[in-house]
């Protein structure tokens, strides 16, 4: 009997590739989301396939967004979806848990990373005279790790500003995030975005990388970079005036912050630095404890006429939003330390379906991710309507 028919583009598939999204204005070159699963290479071979990839990925975004967490999850709501579903996406029969199975293990992740970071740049272009501020921080999926192999790690890149992921990559697993960091930001365009990473990433060619692609850096300064935090530390911080203070009262403590910053110039051991700043956070716990101070240092290429010591402190808090509004919100929300997909790429291809959850939910203007999840799961249409509602 001969295999069915690859599942036709339905009428819904086209609508996907309209030109607006919630709040941001995608230019109309860019395609809508269903456009660009239609744009990856098919791992299958022609021959028996029954469902196109568009189709499986739909579905399995559908499923992630309604709280599905595995692959068995995902069949069991696919299964579910009901006619209404399966007649909006054009197919007789929904694809099974085997099938997600398989085409994720051999789908080329990193390509569909690409591709979704560049619809999650298009949908959320800036206003004209603001910069877009991306926060690059890794994270390994613990579940994942096969005997003495360890977890998959992955390094992102979120938005500051709109909590969507616009790029991840793998790391491999010989290296570390260093050389990481310019493969995953090489299809972004950083002209005059600001790129915000923790003391890892604070290293000479990173920076030059950086700057000669057109973005600023706002980097953290710390032992592992002996010659810059000993320059940075000896700068006569005491005959700088303070820039900002800012008093805050939470998680059982107060803590007290003040910001100081000093142009360098010349002679700063780091390339393209115009700026260095100190902020001293002194913390007190509520219950009598005794109180810590920390002192950070920061370094940046962006020149004083276009980043107050204010706004320098805030992009350095906002740095953090990355572990908040991505890397908790996977472990939480969608269970992905608890994870046990391990079989070829599917591990990262689950977390970037975690990922464009995140900013579908986000786009589609959720601000309690866990509860946008628990609408989507209580009626099959909701998932589908949501990635609908970014082409209309």
């Amino acid at each position: 009997m001969p295999a069915a028919p690859v599942s036709p583009p339905a009428p819904v598939l086209d609508q996907l590739a309209a030109a607006v999204t919630g709040g941001y204005h995608r230019p109309p070159s860019a395609p809508g989301l269903l456009a660009v699963f239609g744009q990856l290479s098919d791992p299958r071979k022609p021959r028996g396939r029954r469902h196109s990839l568009a189709v499986v990925l739909t579905l399995a975004t559908c499923a992630v967004l309604a709280g599905a967490r595995s692959f068995t999850a995902i069949g069991e709501w696919s299964a579910d979806a009901g006619q209404t579903v399966a007649d909006l996406l054009g197919v007789v029969r929904v694809p099974d848990e085997s099938t997600f199975r398989r085409v994720f293990a051999a789908l080329d992740a990193d390509a569909l990373d690409t591709a979704l970071g560049a619809w999650a740049a298009a949908a959320t272009t800036p206003p004209a005279g603001t910069r877009r501020r991306l926060a690059v921080d890794g994270k390994t999926l613990r579940g994942s790790r096969t005997g003495d192999v360890p977890g998959r790690h992955l390094l992102a890149a979120l938005d500051h500003v709109s909590g969507v992921v616009l790029g991840q990559v793998a790391v491999d697993a010989k290296s570390n995030e260093i050389p990481a960091l310019s493969v995953l930001l090489a299809d972004v365009d950083l002209t005059d975005v600001v790129i915000t990473a923790d003391a890892l990433h604070t290293q000479t060619e990173t920076a030059r990388w950086l700057v000669s692609h057109g973005a600023h850096y706002v980097l953290t300064a710390k032992a592992n970079q002996p010659r810059l935090y000993a320059q940075l530390t000896a700068l006569p911080w005491r005959r700088v005036k303070t820039a900002a203070r800012a008093v805050e009262r939470g998680h059982g403590r107060r803590e007290r912050r003040t910001v100081k910053a000093t142009e360098v110039r010349a002679g700063l051991l780091f390339p393209h630095a115009t700026q260095a700043v100190q902020i001293t956070r002194r913390r007190q716990p509520l219950a009598g404890e005794p109180a810590e101070t920390e002192v950070v240092y920061l370094v940046t290429s962006l020149p004083t006429h276009h980043a107050s010591p204010t706004l320098l402190a805030t992009f350095a808090r906002e740095h953090w939003l990355v572990e908040n509004q991505l890397h908790w919100i996977r472990d939480v929300t969608f269970g992905e330390d608890l994870s046990q997909v391990r079989t070829g790429n599917a591990p990262q291809v689950m977390a970037s379906l975690r990922n464009l959850a995140i900013t579908v939910l986000r786009l589609t203007g959720a601000t309690n991710l866990a509860a946008g999840i628990r609408h989507h799961a209580r009626h099959p249409e909701r998932p589908l309507e949501a990635i609908m509602k970014l082409a209309c």
